[in-house]
């Protein structure tokens, strides 16, 4: 076990995920956010754990895969250390086959699945039924995967923030001083600071937009169509994401382009046309150069860590994510795939 001090810079999903599982390590940890927990992107309400494709597979695809394997026992873990919900639930995601070509693609990863997913979950191709929660598919067949799972983002950091001060880790809101190994976990703006200072992109923000609804269908899949995330949250609530912007005035107002995704999801599954608006929600997610989260010995500061650049997946990465970097800062252990390592942004 490590006696080694940590200090972590920032409250997302990313941050805590690396103090949790050094802490767990023995290391002393504590944790700096200036604004909240989960005052970025981790602080938003859709959570979708949707896997990457079955086909064409790489590093970051096994990685993605391996994080979300491991979710289904750590999550329920940090609740219970926490006493507090994640909103972690494996209920799978279904979503339409649009057309023949779509349908023959969708075989040939369900039989890439069969491999690649290790037993450990399935993509299977099904006819469409008499039922309210499925979307509309011209073809009449819809794919099921038993890999995605969901979390109500803005409960799991809570919870995880939670579960480190109960296991003796001290979280910090403000302004303090670093001790021992610091980790950099700072988010878009972070990526944007690094950008600045080496001269060279390493990355930026893209901004979401979500709305929340008062329409209750716990213990469904999850819905995917016309690029829309729609997410029955175990609260009685389901959220309906996103935008995907790169240019924005502000990063946590709503306008327009949130309406438009509320229209066309009220298109896509007329089940809820009567739901009432309980909130809507902006942020800015953190999306590396190569779009794989940066992971490593941090490019400016030689006894420095970086985790960051989770972007869409970073929910479904942090439990992976935290292992390897406890990996790499208490024993020196480096499993981290080339492709994610700062230094590669530099070649």
């Amino acid at each position: 076990m490590s006696t080694q001090e940590i200090t972590v810079l920032g409250g997302g999903v990313f941050g805590l995920s690396v103090a949790w599982a050094c802490l767990q390590r023995g290391a002393k940890v504590r944790v700096i956010e200036r604004r909240a927990i989960g005052a970025g992107a981790s602080g938003g309400i859709v959570g979708a754990l949707a896997p990457h494709t079955p086909e064409n597979w790489n590093d970051k695809k096994q990685f993605q895969f391996d994080s979300l394997i491991l979710s289904r026992n750590w999550w329920p873990e940090i609740e219970a250390a926490s006493g507090l919900p994640s909103g972690y639930l494996r209920t799978g995601r279904t979503q339409p086959v649009m057309d023949d070509k779509g349908l023959e693609l969708a075989h040939r990863r369900a039989d890439g699945a069969q491999t690649l997913w290790q037993g450990k979950a399935t993509w299977q191709v099904t006819q469409t039924t008499d039922t309210t929660w499925q979307p509309h598919s011209p073809t009449g067949w819809l794919i099921h995967d038993t890999l995605s799972a969901h979390i109500h983002p803005r409960l799991a950091v809570r919870s995880l923030a939670k579960a480190i001060e109960n296991e003796g880790g001290e979280i910090i809101i403000g302004a303090a001083q670093p001790r021992g190994t610091v980790v950099h976990a700072t988010g878009y703006e972070g990526l944007v600071d690094l950008s600045a200072k080496l001269d060279q992109p390493f990355g930026n923000g893209v901004k979401g937009q979500a709305i929340l609804l008062d329409h209750d269908a716990q213990g469904q899949p999850q819905l995917f169509a016309d690029a829309l995330h729609i997410v029955p949250h175990a609260d009685g609530t389901t959220a309906i994401g996103s935008t995907s912007e790169r240019e924005f005035d502000a990063p946590n107002t709503t306008d327009a382009q949130l309406d438009d995704v509320h229209q066309r999801a009220l298109k896509a599954f007329p089940v809820l046309q009567s739901a009432k608006v309980l909130s809507r929600w902006a942020g800015v997610r953190p999306r590396a150069k190569s779009r794989a989260p940066m992971l490593g010995r941090h490019p400016l500061y030689d006894r420095d860590f970086i985790a960051n650049g989770g972007f869409k997946i970073g929910f479904g990465m942090a439990p992976k994510v935290g292992q390897v970097m406890a990996d790499l800062i208490l024993d020196g252990r480096d499993q981290i795939p080339d492709s994610f390592k700062p230094e590669t942004s530099l070649r």
